[in-house]
Protein backbone atom coordinates (compact mmCIF):
# COMPACT_ATOMS: atom_id res chain seq x y z
CA UNK A 1 0.00 0.00 0.00
CA UNK A 2 1.34 3.40 -0.99
CA UNK A 3 2.14 5.72 1.87
CA UNK A 4 1.89 9.48 1.89
CA UNK A 5 5.13 11.48 1.84
CA UNK A 6 6.35 12.46 5.30
CA UNK A 7 6.84 15.96 6.66
CA UNK A 8 8.81 15.39 9.84
CA UNK A 9 9.64 18.08 12.38
CA UNK A 10 12.40 17.16 14.83
CA UNK A 11 13.87 19.29 17.61
CA UNK A 12 17.64 18.81 17.67
CA UNK A 13 19.99 18.57 20.59
CA UNK A 14 23.75 18.02 20.50
CA UNK A 15 23.82 14.29 21.30
CA UNK A 16 25.46 13.67 17.93
CA UNK A 17 28.33 15.99 18.84
CA UNK A 18 28.96 14.54 22.30
CA UNK A 19 28.49 10.87 21.42
CA UNK A 20 31.50 8.75 22.33
CA UNK A 21 33.63 11.64 23.59
CA UNK A 22 35.91 11.32 26.56
CA UNK A 23 35.08 13.21 29.74
CA UNK A 24 37.28 16.24 28.95
CA UNK A 25 36.03 16.71 25.38
CA UNK A 26 32.41 16.31 26.46
CA UNK A 27 32.95 18.87 29.22
CA UNK A 28 34.52 21.28 26.70
CA UNK A 29 31.51 21.12 24.39
CA UNK A 30 28.91 21.43 27.13
CA UNK A 31 30.71 24.42 28.65
CA UNK A 32 30.13 26.33 25.40
CA UNK A 33 26.70 24.86 24.62
CA UNK A 34 25.06 28.30 24.80
CA UNK A 35 27.61 30.13 22.63
CA UNK A 36 25.77 31.93 19.83
CA UNK A 37 28.61 31.57 17.34
CA UNK A 38 32.13 30.22 16.96
CA UNK A 39 33.44 33.77 17.44
CA UNK A 40 32.05 33.73 21.00
CA UNK A 41 34.51 30.95 21.94
CA UNK A 42 38.16 31.74 22.78
CA UNK A 43 40.59 30.82 19.99
CA UNK A 44 42.30 27.93 21.76
CA UNK A 45 39.05 26.24 22.80
CA UNK A 46 37.49 27.03 19.43
CA UNK A 47 40.23 25.19 17.56
CA UNK A 48 39.79 22.14 19.76
CA UNK A 49 36.00 22.20 19.36
CA UNK A 50 36.24 22.58 15.57
CA UNK A 51 38.43 19.49 15.42
CA UNK A 52 35.89 17.53 17.48
CA UNK A 53 32.97 18.74 15.34
CA UNK A 54 34.62 17.83 12.06
CA UNK A 55 35.48 14.39 13.39
CA UNK A 56 31.92 13.75 14.60
CA UNK A 57 30.45 14.91 11.30
CA UNK A 58 32.83 12.70 9.33
CA UNK A 59 31.77 9.69 11.41
CA UNK A 60 28.11 10.40 10.68
CA UNK A 61 28.57 10.98 6.95
CA UNK A 62 30.02 7.49 6.43
CA UNK A 63 27.56 5.77 8.78
CA UNK A 64 24.88 3.30 7.76
CA UNK A 65 21.33 3.84 8.98
CA UNK A 66 21.89 1.43 11.86
CA UNK A 67 25.10 3.18 12.97
CA UNK A 68 23.61 6.67 12.47
CA UNK A 69 20.74 5.71 14.76
CA UNK A 70 23.28 4.96 17.47
CA UNK A 71 25.13 8.24 16.95
CA UNK A 72 22.18 10.62 17.03
CA UNK A 73 19.02 10.65 19.15
CA UNK A 74 17.18 12.49 16.37
CA UNK A 75 18.16 9.88 13.79
CA UNK A 76 17.40 6.98 16.11
CA UNK A 77 13.68 7.72 15.94
CA UNK A 78 13.82 8.78 12.27
CA UNK A 79 15.48 5.49 11.26
CA UNK A 80 12.86 3.62 13.29
CA UNK A 81 10.12 5.59 11.56
CA UNK A 82 11.42 4.23 8.23
CA UNK A 83 12.01 0.72 9.63
CA UNK A 84 15.62 1.17 8.56
CA UNK A 85 14.69 1.66 4.87
CA UNK A 86 15.56 5.30 4.35
CA UNK A 87 13.71 6.04 1.10
CA UNK A 88 10.88 8.33 0.09
CA UNK A 89 7.72 6.72 -1.34
CA UNK A 90 7.72 5.88 -5.06
CA UNK A 91 5.67 8.16 -7.25
CA UNK A 92 5.30 10.78 -4.51
CA UNK A 93 7.14 13.99 -3.63
CA UNK A 94 10.27 13.27 -1.55
CA UNK A 95 9.93 13.28 2.22
CA UNK A 96 10.83 16.54 3.95
CA UNK A 97 12.49 16.87 7.35
CA UNK A 98 12.67 20.10 9.35
CA UNK A 99 15.31 20.14 12.05
CA UNK A 100 14.57 22.73 14.73
CA UNK A 101 17.80 23.66 16.45
CA UNK A 102 18.63 25.93 19.36
CA UNK A 103 19.87 29.44 18.77
CA UNK A 104 23.46 28.35 19.38
CA UNK A 105 26.55 27.50 17.36
CA UNK A 106 26.64 23.86 18.45
CA UNK A 107 22.88 23.39 18.13
CA UNK A 108 22.86 24.65 14.56
CA UNK A 109 25.93 22.60 13.67
CA UNK A 110 24.27 19.43 14.98
CA UNK A 111 21.16 20.17 12.91
CA UNK A 112 23.26 20.75 9.80
CA UNK A 113 25.04 17.42 10.30
CA UNK A 114 21.76 15.50 10.66
CA UNK A 115 20.35 17.30 7.63
CA UNK A 116 23.43 16.51 5.55
CA UNK A 117 23.15 12.81 6.35
CA UNK A 118 19.48 12.78 5.30
CA UNK A 119 20.30 14.60 2.06
CA UNK A 120 22.86 11.91 1.20
CA UNK A 121 19.89 9.53 1.05
CA UNK A 122 17.86 11.81 -1.23
CA UNK A 123 15.60 13.10 1.54
CA UNK A 124 14.84 16.81 1.72
CA UNK A 125 16.09 18.38 4.94
CA UNK A 126 16.24 21.93 6.24
CA UNK A 127 17.51 23.46 9.46
CA UNK A 128 15.43 26.10 11.22
CA UNK A 129 17.19 28.21 13.84
CA UNK A 130 14.80 30.40 15.84
CA UNK A 131 16.21 33.49 17.49
CA UNK A 132 16.51 33.12 21.29
CA UNK A 133 15.45 29.46 21.30
CA UNK A 134 17.74 28.62 24.23
CA UNK A 135 17.47 28.07 27.97
CA UNK A 136 19.47 31.00 29.34
CA UNK A 137 16.63 33.53 29.44
CA UNK A 138 13.00 32.57 30.08
CA UNK A 139 11.48 35.76 28.65
CA UNK A 140 13.45 35.45 25.42
CA UNK A 141 12.62 31.74 25.23
CA UNK A 142 8.89 32.47 25.49
CA UNK A 143 9.11 35.01 22.67
CA UNK A 144 10.94 32.45 20.57
CA UNK A 145 8.18 29.89 21.15
CA UNK A 146 5.67 32.47 19.93
CA UNK A 147 7.74 32.78 16.74
CA UNK A 148 7.68 28.99 16.45
CA UNK A 149 3.86 29.00 16.62
CA UNK A 150 3.73 31.58 13.83
CA UNK A 151 6.19 29.55 11.76
CA UNK A 152 4.15 26.36 12.18
CA UNK A 153 0.95 28.13 11.27
CA UNK A 154 2.52 29.58 8.13
CA UNK A 155 4.24 26.38 6.94
CA UNK A 156 2.74 23.13 8.22
CA UNK A 157 -0.88 23.37 6.97
CA UNK A 158 0.32 23.76 3.38
CA UNK A 159 2.09 20.39 3.52
CA UNK A 160 -1.01 18.73 4.97
CA UNK A 161 -3.13 20.14 2.15
CA UNK A 162 -0.56 18.79 -0.33
CA UNK A 163 -1.06 15.27 1.04
CA UNK A 164 1.93 14.97 3.39
CA UNK A 165 1.67 13.12 6.69
CA UNK A 166 2.92 15.57 9.31
CA UNK A 167 4.92 13.90 12.08
CA UNK A 168 6.48 15.57 15.11
CA UNK A 169 9.53 13.54 16.15
CA UNK A 170 9.98 14.40 19.84
CA UNK A 171 12.79 12.06 20.86
CA UNK A 172 15.62 14.60 20.97
CA UNK A 173 16.19 18.21 21.95
CA UNK A 174 15.88 19.68 25.43
CA UNK A 175 12.83 19.03 27.60
CA UNK A 176 11.37 22.54 27.45
CA UNK A 177 11.00 22.44 23.68
CA UNK A 178 9.82 18.81 23.68
CA UNK A 179 6.97 19.62 26.05
CA UNK A 180 5.92 22.65 24.04
CA UNK A 181 6.02 20.80 20.72
CA UNK A 182 3.89 18.00 22.17
CA UNK A 183 1.16 20.55 22.83
CA UNK A 184 1.67 22.12 19.40
CA UNK A 185 1.44 18.67 17.80
CA UNK A 186 -2.17 18.36 18.96
CA UNK A 187 -3.06 21.16 16.56
CA UNK A 188 -0.60 20.75 13.67
CA UNK A 189 0.66 17.14 13.47
CA UNK A 190 -1.01 13.93 12.31
CA UNK A 191 1.02 12.05 14.91
CA UNK A 192 3.91 12.35 17.34
CA UNK A 193 6.67 9.77 17.67
CA UNK A 194 9.20 8.94 20.39
CA UNK A 195 11.74 6.25 21.05
CA UNK A 196 10.54 4.44 24.14
CA UNK A 197 13.16 4.79 26.88
CA UNK A 198 15.77 2.04 27.01
CA UNK A 199 14.68 0.43 23.76
CA UNK A 200 14.58 0.87 20.00
CA UNK A 201 10.79 0.74 19.91
CA UNK A 202 9.02 3.67 18.27
CA UNK A 203 6.08 4.95 20.30
CA UNK A 204 3.46 6.56 18.05
CA UNK A 205 0.77 8.89 19.39
CA UNK A 206 -1.99 9.80 16.91
CA UNK A 207 -3.41 13.26 16.70
CA UNK A 208 -6.04 13.91 19.32
CA UNK A 209 -9.37 15.41 18.20
CA UNK A 210 -8.53 18.80 19.69
CA UNK A 211 -9.75 22.00 18.11
CA UNK A 212 -9.92 25.54 19.44
CA UNK A 213 -13.02 27.63 18.89
CA UNK A 214 -13.45 31.30 19.65
CA UNK A 215 -14.79 31.86 23.12
CA UNK A 216 -16.10 34.89 24.91
CA UNK A 217 -12.59 35.99 25.91
CA UNK A 218 -11.46 36.41 22.31
CA UNK A 219 -14.72 37.89 21.06
CA UNK A 220 -14.89 40.34 23.94
CA UNK A 221 -11.26 41.36 23.48
CA UNK A 222 -11.00 41.10 19.71
CA UNK A 223 -9.55 44.58 19.24
CA UNK A 224 -6.81 43.89 21.78
CA UNK A 225 -5.92 40.54 20.19
CA UNK A 226 -5.76 42.11 16.74
CA UNK A 227 -3.55 44.99 17.88
CA UNK A 228 -1.16 42.72 19.77
CA UNK A 229 -0.85 40.45 16.74
CA UNK A 230 -0.12 43.41 14.46
CA UNK A 231 2.45 44.66 16.97
CA UNK A 232 0.50 47.71 18.11
CA UNK A 233 0.22 48.97 21.66
CA UNK A 234 -2.82 48.60 23.90
CA UNK A 235 -3.76 50.34 27.13
CA UNK A 236 -3.75 48.30 30.37
CA UNK A 237 -7.55 48.47 30.62
CA UNK A 238 -7.82 46.43 27.40
CA UNK A 239 -6.19 43.42 29.10
CA UNK A 240 -8.42 43.38 32.17
CA UNK A 241 -10.66 40.55 30.96
CA UNK A 242 -7.95 38.52 29.18
CA UNK A 243 -6.63 35.47 31.05
CA UNK A 244 -3.09 36.05 32.29
CA UNK A 245 -1.85 32.85 30.63
CA UNK A 246 -2.60 34.39 27.22
CA UNK A 247 -0.37 37.41 27.87
CA UNK A 248 3.24 38.09 28.70
CA UNK A 249 4.96 41.26 29.88
CA UNK A 250 8.17 42.31 28.14
CA UNK A 251 9.66 45.25 29.93
CA UNK A 252 6.80 47.73 30.11
CA UNK A 253 4.96 46.30 27.11
CA UNK A 254 2.30 43.61 26.80
CA UNK A 255 2.42 40.86 24.16
CA UNK A 256 0.57 37.66 23.46
CA UNK A 257 2.15 34.74 25.26
CA UNK A 258 3.00 31.56 23.40
CA UNK A 259 -0.41 30.17 24.34
CA UNK A 260 -2.14 33.41 23.45
CA UNK A 261 -0.55 33.29 20.00
CA UNK A 262 -1.61 29.66 19.58
CA UNK A 263 -5.20 30.41 20.61
CA UNK A 264 -5.30 33.34 18.18
CA UNK A 265 -3.79 31.39 15.28
CA UNK A 266 -6.31 28.60 15.77
CA UNK A 267 -9.35 30.88 15.95
CA UNK A 268 -8.49 33.80 13.69
CA UNK A 269 -9.55 32.29 10.36
CA UNK A 270 -12.85 31.05 11.75
CA UNK A 271 -13.61 34.40 13.35
CA UNK A 272 -12.57 36.47 10.36
CA UNK A 273 -14.87 34.48 8.09
CA UNK A 274 -17.95 35.38 10.15
CA UNK A 275 -18.15 39.11 9.49
CA UNK A 276 -16.20 42.27 8.72
CA UNK A 277 -15.14 43.51 12.15
CA UNK A 278 -14.64 47.16 13.15
CA UNK A 279 -11.16 48.49 12.59
CA UNK A 280 -8.60 47.80 15.35
CA UNK A 281 -7.12 51.27 14.77
CA UNK A 282 -8.48 54.77 15.37
CA UNK A 283 -6.70 55.77 12.16
CA UNK A 284 -9.23 53.77 10.09
CA UNK A 285 -13.00 54.11 9.90
CA UNK A 286 -15.70 52.74 7.62
CA UNK A 287 -17.55 55.04 5.26
CA UNK A 288 -21.26 54.79 4.63
CA UNK A 289 -20.78 52.72 1.45
CA UNK A 290 -18.18 50.29 2.75
CA UNK A 291 -20.30 47.89 4.79
CA UNK A 292 -22.82 47.65 1.96
CA UNK A 293 -20.06 46.78 -0.53
CA UNK A 294 -18.78 43.89 1.61
CA UNK A 295 -22.14 42.60 2.87
CA UNK A 296 -22.52 39.63 0.52
CA UNK A 297 -18.96 38.33 0.47
CA UNK A 298 -18.14 34.65 0.81
CA UNK A 299 -16.55 33.69 4.16
CA UNK A 300 -13.04 33.32 2.70
CA UNK A 301 -13.25 36.80 1.16
CA UNK A 302 -14.50 38.32 4.43
CA UNK A 303 -11.41 36.89 6.13
CA UNK A 304 -9.19 38.48 3.48
CA UNK A 305 -10.78 41.90 3.97
CA UNK A 306 -10.28 41.66 7.75
CA UNK A 307 -6.64 40.72 7.13
CA UNK A 308 -6.13 43.74 4.84
CA UNK A 309 -7.64 46.05 7.45
CA UNK A 310 -5.14 44.66 9.98
CA UNK A 311 -2.30 45.20 7.51
CA UNK A 312 -3.41 48.79 6.90
CA UNK A 313 -3.71 49.45 10.64
CA UNK A 314 -0.12 48.32 11.17
CA UNK A 315 1.07 50.46 8.27
CA UNK A 316 -0.78 53.63 9.25
CA UNK A 317 0.28 53.44 12.89
CA UNK A 318 3.88 53.15 11.81
CA UNK A 319 4.58 49.64 13.09
CA UNK A 320 4.34 47.76 9.82
CA UNK A 321 5.39 47.79 6.21
CA UNK A 322 3.34 48.45 3.11
CA UNK A 323 3.14 44.74 2.45
CA UNK A 324 2.91 43.40 -1.07
CA UNK A 325 -0.46 41.86 -0.12
CA UNK A 326 -1.63 45.33 0.97
CA UNK A 327 -0.19 47.52 -1.82
CA UNK A 328 -1.56 50.75 -0.37
CA UNK A 329 -1.01 53.62 -2.82
CA UNK A 330 -2.39 56.85 -4.24
CA UNK A 331 -4.69 56.79 -7.24
CA UNK A 332 -3.33 58.38 -10.37
CA UNK A 333 -5.18 61.21 -12.04
CA UNK A 334 -8.17 61.50 -9.67
CA UNK A 335 -10.29 58.83 -11.48
CA UNK A 336 -13.06 58.43 -8.86
CA UNK A 337 -13.34 61.36 -6.41
CA UNK A 338 -13.43 61.68 -3.46
CA UNK A 339 -11.29 58.49 -3.39
CA UNK A 340 -7.57 59.23 -3.26
CA UNK A 341 -6.02 55.84 -2.37
CA UNK A 342 -6.49 52.14 -3.03
CA UNK A 343 -5.25 48.84 -1.61
CA UNK A 344 -5.56 45.16 -2.42
CA UNK A 345 -8.43 43.13 -1.03
CA UNK A 346 -7.39 40.01 -2.93
CA UNK A 347 -5.46 39.44 -6.15
CA UNK A 348 -6.78 36.10 -7.45
CA UNK A 349 -9.78 35.42 -9.70
CA UNK A 350 -11.99 38.56 -9.64
CA UNK A 351 -9.26 40.73 -8.15
CA UNK A 352 -10.79 43.42 -5.97
CA UNK A 353 -9.46 46.62 -4.42
CA UNK A 354 -10.57 48.71 -1.47
CA UNK A 355 -10.83 52.44 -2.18
CA UNK A 356 -10.83 55.29 0.31
CA UNK A 357 -9.62 58.72 1.29
CA UNK A 358 -8.15 60.61 4.23
CA UNK A 359 -10.15 62.82 6.55
CA UNK A 360 -7.38 64.66 8.36
CA UNK A 361 -5.39 61.78 9.96
CA UNK A 362 -8.03 59.08 9.55
CA UNK A 363 -8.37 56.89 6.47
CA UNK A 364 -11.96 56.23 5.41
CA UNK A 365 -12.64 52.89 3.75
CA UNK A 366 -15.27 53.84 1.20
CA UNK A 367 -15.91 50.74 -0.90
CA UNK A 368 -14.80 47.37 -2.18
CA UNK A 369 -14.82 47.38 -5.97
CA UNK A 370 -13.16 46.11 -9.12
CA UNK A 371 -9.58 47.12 -9.78
CA UNK A 372 -9.09 50.15 -12.01
CA UNK A 373 -7.52 49.56 -15.42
Amino acid sequence: MKRSPYYVLSPCGISLLTHGLNKDDRSLLTSFANAKSADAVPLQERAKILFILESQKENLMKASALVAADLSAELKSIVSLYNGQMVSPDGQPPDTHVLVCTDTWLGEYAGICVGSWLKLLGINAQVERFSDLQTENLEAFQLSLTDLVSWCDANVPGYQKAGYRVIFNLTAGFKSIQGFLQTLAMFYADESVYIFEGSNTLLRIPRLPVQMHPDETIKKNLRAFRRLTIGLSIVPEETASIEETLLMHVGGDVALSTWGALVWKQTRSYLYEQEIFPSPSNKIKFGSNFEKSVRDLEPQRRAMVNDRIDDLAGYLEGNGANLRSLDFKMLKGNPMPPMTHEMDAWADQDAKRIFGYFENDVFVLDRLDKALH
